[in-house]
C-alpha cells in the first residue's frame, strides 16, 4: 500500500486552491461541499468559482501566486494552475511548511490524492489509484455506484442515532459488530430506505432487548486453489465476517488479503516433514476459539473434502458441540486442470476420472495399482511430487504404456503456474530439470494431450 488512505473534517477549515479555471472550479466544489472555508489565488478566477468562494465565506485574491499567501495558515492547499512551474513552487513551499497539498495530474508534486467518491451521506465511499489511473478510479466508482443504493446514507444517519446506546448496552466490540452485522441483514435496512423510521426504531429497541451474547461457530471455508476470483460469494462473506482466520500453507496471498483486516490471522500451514500445527492441534483450536465466544474461518486450500482433512475437523467440532458450517471450494483438480487446457473427461480419451492421494506412507506410495491401469480413465494425483518416479513405475510395471501422457502443474491458477508435459517413462527426470516445487498437481491420461489446442491462461509455455 504505496498511500495512507484518511478522511479529513474541514467543516470552517481554511484551505487554498492556486488557481481560477475549469479545474480549480471542480476541486473547490468538493472542499465546499465538506463545509470548508475556500480561498483562491489567481490572476482570474472565472464566476461559478467567485461564487463558490462567496458561499464558503472565503476570499479571491486576484493575483499570481507567492509564497508568502501561505502565511494564512491553510489546512491544505490544492494547485490548479495550467502552469507546471507554479505548481511545483506551491508543492515546495507546502511541503516546507508541512502543509498537506495535492498538485492536480501531477503526481510528483503531491502530498495527498483526490480520490474517486460515492456520495452517500455522511457515508462515504472513495476509489484512489495513487495517481497512476484517474480514468480507471472514475470507472471503478461508476460501478460502485450502482451496487450501493442511495438509502444507505440514511442507514448509516440512523445507526449514527443509535450507536451511543448500543455501545452502552453492549460493551464487548466484538459483539457489538456482530449485533451491528446481523442488524443489516435484517427488514431494518428496507424500513430506514423507505422513511419507516418508527418501524426502524421499534425494531432496534426490540433488538437490543433480545440481544444475547453470541455462541462462537466455525466456518470450513474452500479457498480453491489459489486465483482468488475462484473463491465463492459464501466463501468471501464468511472471510470477512470471520473474528479468527485458521489458514494452511495453500491459502494465496491474494487470498488472505479478502479476509476481514482485523481478524486474527492463525497459521498452521503444513509442508512435508514440517508441520507448523499438527493437526490435534488445529482441531483443538477450532475448539478453543469457538467456545471462546467467536466465529472462526478454517482456510484451507482446494475443497476441504477433498484429501483436506476437513471431515476430521468437523467430527471434533460436532463432538464439542460446536455449530458450523462446510462451504465447497474448487478442488485443485478441477481449477488447476481448468487453467492448464487439460479437461479431466472427454468422451474420446476419458470416460472416468479418479482423485488419488500420492503422499508417502511407510516410504512408497500405496494405491490399488491394477485398478488404476485403464486405458480411458484420467488419473489426478494431490501430494504426488516426492514418491512420482516410484508412481509411474509401478503404473508401468502393472500394465500401463510407458508413453501415456503426463502433465505436473505446479502453483496452478496464479501467475506463478507452470505445466511440465511427458510421459510415465520421462516425467519424473523432469522434475530437477524444470525445477517444479510443491504444490504440483499430477493428470495422468490420454487427455493430457488436449493441451496444445485448449491450453489458454499460460498463453502457450507448454514445457515438454
Amino acid at each position: 500500500m504505496e498511500i495512507f488512505p484518511i478522511s479529513l473534517k474541514l467543516q470552517q477549515q481554511r484551505c487554498l486552491i492556486v488557481g481560477g479555471g475549469h479545474i480549480a472550479y471542480r476541486k473547490a466544489v468538493l472542499l465546499v461541499k465538506a463545509g470548508a472555508i475556500l480561498d483562491v489565488v489567481a490572476p482570474e478566477i472565472s464566476s461559478d468559482l467567485t461564487a463558490l468562494i462567496d458561499q464558503s465565506q472565503g476570499t479571491a485574491y486576484h493575483k499570481p501566486f507567492e509564497d508568502t499567501d501561505l502565511e494564512r495558515a491553510y489546512r491544505l492547499v490544492i494547485a490548479a494552475t495550467d502552469v507546471a512551474a507554479v505548481n511545483k513552487r506551491v508543492f515546495e513551499q507546502c511541503e516546507a511548511r508541512t502543509i498537506l497539498v495535492n498538485s492536480v495530474d501531477d503526481i510528483p508534486n503531491c502530498r495527498f490524492m483526490v480520490p474517486a467518491i460515492i456520495d452517500r451521506s455522511p457515508l462515504l465511499i472513495s476509489v484512489a489509484s495513487n495517481g497512476a489511473s484517474p480514468v480507471l478510479s472514475r470507472q471503478l466508482r461508476t460501478q460502485i455506484e450502482t451496487l450501493v443504493p442511495h438509502g444507505m446514507g440514511k442507514l448509516a444517519e440512523f445507526s449514527g442515532r443509535w450507536r451511543k446506546q448500543v455501545k452502552a448496552q453492549i460493551e464487548n466490540p466484538d459483539e457489538r459488530r456482530i449485533f451491528w452485522e446481523d442488524l443489516y441483514n435484517s427488514p431494518l435496512k428496507e424500513q430506514v430506505f423507505n422513511d419507516n423510521l418508527d418501524a426502524a426504531n421499534q425494531m432496534m429497541t426490540d433488538a437490543l432487548q433480545n440481544w444475547r451474547t453470541p455462541k462462537g461457530e466455525v466456518y470450513l471455508v474452500g479457498a480453491g486453489p489459489g486465483d482468488p476470483e475462484l473463491l465463492t460469494l459464501k466463501a468471501l462473506r464468511l472471510m470477512q465476517q470471520a473474528d479468527v482466520v485458521i489458514y494452511d500453507r495453500l491459502v494465496s496471498a491474494p487470498i488472505m488479503e479478502l479476509c476481514r483486516r482485523d481478524a486474527d490471522k492463525v497459521y498452521v500451514g503444513k509442508a512435508r516433514s514440517n508441520h507448523s500445527v499438527p493437526q490435534e492441534g488445529i482441531n483443538e483450536l477450532l475448539v478453543k476459539y469457538a467456545q471462546a465466544g467467536k466465529r472462526v474461518c478454517r482456510l484451507k486450500g482446494g475443497d476441504p473434502f477433498i484429501f483436506g482433512r476437513g471431515g476430521e475437523e468437523i467430527q471434533e467440532l460436532f463432538a464439542a458441540g460446536i455449530p458450523f458450517q462446510v462451504v465447497p471450494g474448487i478442488t485443485a483438480a478441477s481449477g488447476c486442470s481448468a487453467y492448464a487446457g487439460i479437461p479431466l473427461t472427454h468422451r474420446d480419451y476419458a470416460q472416468s476420472v479418479r482423485f488419488l492421494t500420492g503422499h508417502l506412507k511407510a516410504g512408497s506410495p500405496e494405491l490399488p495399482w491394477k485398478e488404476l491401469v485403464y486405458e480411458n480413465q484420467t488419473l489426478v494425483l494431490y501430494m504426488g511430487l516426492v514418491g512420482l518416479e516410484q508412481i509411474c513405475e509401478q503404473l508401468i510395471e502393472h500394465g500401463q504404456r510407458p508413453d501415456m501422457p503426463v502433465a505436473l502443474i505446479s502453483k496452478g491458477t496464479t501467475p506463478e503456474q507452470k505445466v511440465v508435459v511427458g510421459t510415465l517413462q520421462t516425467i519424473a527426470s523432469k522434475v530437477l530439470e524444470h525445477h517444479i516445487h510443491a504444490p504440483t498437481l499430477t493428470i495422468i491420461g490420454e487427455v493430457v494431450n488436449l493441451r496444445d489446442q485448449l491450453q489458454w491462461h499460460d498463453s502457450g509455455s507448454k514445457i515438454a
